[in-house]
């Protein structure tokens, strides 16, 4: 195993590196300019034509977004790099946090957009919590309308890493043609299709460069005493000293370091790849950081599920320890995962089959039917503690989908396996009640994708619609009811009779029956049939919904000696109810939950009055534990008003905002809205 040397050394093996940020930030275009730097591919292509690596599946073309993680495999400058690119949008962040244990370190793309620095925020503190080293890259900058100055305290509002800027534009007119490299002290000027070329650094460009270097020293300096003093004593610190502080201290997490390009046009691509080349800490840190020890037993972690329509089920993974190739028998936590039935390169959408997995390198494997996306696979004979465990992110927003054509229902059954597998921030409930197969996603956009996958991908043709809600009903008023079910036929006959007091109880009380049977004029025997019965009833009451909070007593009744018997009880017991419970005053519950939002300040009134609007009762706000500039609303909703709440969560806070919710309890609900939602459930009938 190759190993890191000193503070300053750079980085030996190969390196993993995560591309995340904010939507549309460029994250898949930087990918394409850094492979084209490369020499991975001959030509960069663009995300509107439709012709880059990342975003290659069905899906993302069609929606011109990143949908799922894409991972391609280079070379530069002699060194192995995979890079995966992250999508942006928070629909699809699982795919982000399922990556971010075992990758080195995380380029940040960003740019000078106000609207997402919420967005930018939730993925530093991401970065931040797993303590992973990251570099900020300014992406197009040739947009710039504020100072870069004005930017970075923009920017430093999200991270609570203190950012260095390493880089100043150089500006001629409005038009960015080159940067400045704080730590090399030098001025380069971009050039189309070629590496950018030195110009001297004179005039006032280098009185804003010493400016904007002393502010980085100074940043460097808060963790160094030895550059503290030289600043002190006005010595200039040797480049070489400059260097080994910026690389120390960007893997010890102390500074988040700010590059700046335009991905679009490759301006800034050399710099950032030299930045990660020396700078980046590699797999030995990394391995460290997740307590993997290298004991010769080869070690994987689980990045991403993948089934793939000729070669199955893939596993893509970073070997953190150790080698696996073809045969390889990895185990994760106690159970055998699978056998390695081959290993494969990946470059977007194409794999290559290849040798054996070394120590470093991020490879997929074929066939492990029981791996899972974050699993910690060894190949010892004894498994290996998690190296990381993945939060379930809360769902959202719910379909009920059903296979249009009968035939396709075990079908179905088996594509939404797949689809958990590949993504398990996506929920599958069957509700027996209502028999409905529930989708439940991160998103508009996520569903959409999921149920477009189960068309394209596996073939089963779907309807969707919304989720029933959980109404019920329950009595104002209680009642004393005969049910006598009498029939005579030849032979047996069918005999029996029940009377029936039937009592309203508190909301949240649920279902009692007892029986208050004097002389055994029911007897013993056929009063679990009469209970059945009424259970049976209570089912489907007056108004279409389940009956609730509500106590029966069998308190009296007949029987017959010849023609009693358990079916003619239940039937007894069924038809008191569906008797009495019409003269009870039905009314109709809704279920209530408790709704918790979070969001970014500036957008809290917005939220208070989507609340109100909703039918919410608002019950406060607070500032949001640990995080400036972001409160948590509480109210009580109707799970009716929280079908769509998401959609309208995200518009009103750039994409930031989502919530939790919980069922609190069943409250009353009377008047049109009770009367529409009673008409619409007869007319489904």
């Amino acid at each position: 195993m190759a190993a890191n040397a000193g503070n300053g050394a750079r980085a030996t093996g190969p390196r993993c590196v995560a591309l995340v940020g904010p939507f549309q930030s460029g994250k898949t275009t930087l990918l394409e300019a850094i492979l084209a730097r490369a020499g991975a591919i001959q030509r960069q292509g663009t995300v509107e034509a439709g012709n880059t690596i990342g975003d290659g599946s069905k899906e993302a073309r069609h929606h011109r977004i990143s949908v799922e993680l894409t991972v391609a495999t280079t070379n530069f400058m002699g060194d192995s790099y995979a890079f995966l690119d992250c999508p942006g949008s928070v629909e699809f962040a699982h795919d982000m946090r399922a990556v971010l244990p075992a990758i080195d370190v995380a380029v940040v793309v960003c740019e000078m957009d106000e609207k997402k620095i919420p967005q930018l925020q939730l993925i530093l503190r991401e970065l931040e919590d797993q303590k992973i080293p990251r570099i900020l890259f300014l992406n197009k900058i040739d947009k710039a309308d504020a100072g870069v100055h004005d930017v970075l305290k923009l920017l430093q509002g999200a991270s609570r890493t203190k950012l260095v800027l390493r880089q100043l534009p150089i500006f001629s007119g409005d038009i960015v043609t080159g940067f400045v490299d704080l730590a090399l002290e030098r001025a380069f000027v971009y050039k189309e299709s070629a590496p950018s070329q030195v110009v001297p650094l004179e005039g006032d460009l280098a009185d804003l460069q010493k400016t904007a270097r002393f502010s980085m020293l100074e940043t460097l300096a808060d963790h160094d005493d030895e550059l503290m003093e030289q600043l002190l004593e006005d010595i200039q610190p040797p480049r070489d000293k400059v260097f080994d502080d910026l690389t120390r201290e960007l893997r010890e997490g102390l500074v988040c370091p700010v590059l700046m390009g335009t991905a679009a046009r490759a301006n800034g691509i050399l710099r950032l790849m030299k930045a990660l080349r020396h700078e980046s800490p590699g797999i030995a840190e990394t391995a460290k950081r997740l307590g993997v020890k290298a004991n010769g037993d080869a070690v994987a972690y689980v990045l991403k599920t993948q089934n793939t329509t000729h070669g199955g089920k893939m596993s893509v993974a970073r070997m953190l320890a150790g080698q696996a190739g073809d045969g390889t028998t990895f185990l994760s936590g106690d159970e055998e995962a699978g056998r390695v039935a081959g290993v494969f390169k990946l470059v977007g959408q194409a794999s290559e089959k290849r040798g054996p997995a070394n120590v470093g390198e991020t490879v997929a494997f074929a066939k492990l039917d029981k791996a899972k996306t974050g699993d910690t696979l060894t190949a010892g004979k004894q498994a290996h503690p998690p190296v990381a465990k993945i939060e379930a992110i809360a769902p959202v927003l719910a379909i009920a989908i059903t296979a249009k054509e009968r035939k396709d229902d075990v079908k179905l059954g088996q594509a939404l396996a797949k689809l958990i597998e590949e993504d398990p921030s996506i929920t599958v409930v069957h509700n027996p009640e209502t028999h409905e197969v529930v989708l439940w996603g991160q998103g508009e956009m996520h569903l959409r994708v999921a149920t477009e996958r189960l068309s394209d991908r596996y073939g089963v043709a779907i309807e969707r619609r919304q989720p029933s809600v959980g109404y019920r009903e329950t009595i104002r008023k209680g009642i004393v009811q005969r049910g006598r079910h009498k029939k005579q036929s030849g032979g047996h006959g069918q005999y029996g009779d029940v009377v029936l007091d039937i009592k309203p109880l508190p909301r949240g009380a649920g279902f009692t029956f007892e029986e208050k049977i004097a002389g055994g004029v029911v007897p013993r025997n056929y009063i679990p049939a009469v209970e059945e019965g009424v259970i049976d009833a209570l089912k489907h009451g007056p108004l279409g919904f389940p009956v609730v909070d509500l106590t029966v007593a069998l308190i009296d009744g007949s029987y017959h000696t010849v023609d009693s018997s358990d079916m003619a009880f239940r039937t007894a017991g069924r038809i008191g109810i569906a008797e009495a419970l019409p003269q009870c005053q039905p009314v109709l519950l809704e279920p209530i939950h408790l709704v918790e939002i979070v969001c970014p300040s500036e957008a809290t009134a917005k939220i208070n009055a989507l609340m109100s609007g909703r039918r919410g009762q608002i019950l406060g706000f607070d500032t949001r534990e640990g995080w400036d500039g972001w409160d948590v609303v509480r109210a009580m909703m109707p799970e009716a008003e929280i079908g769509d709440l998401i959609v309208e969560i995200r518009s009103a806070t750039a994409g930031a905002g989502t919530f939790t919710f919980k069922f609190d309890h069943m409250a009353e609900l009377t008047g049109r809205t009770a009367d529409q939602i009673v008409a619409a459930r007869r007319a489904a009938e």
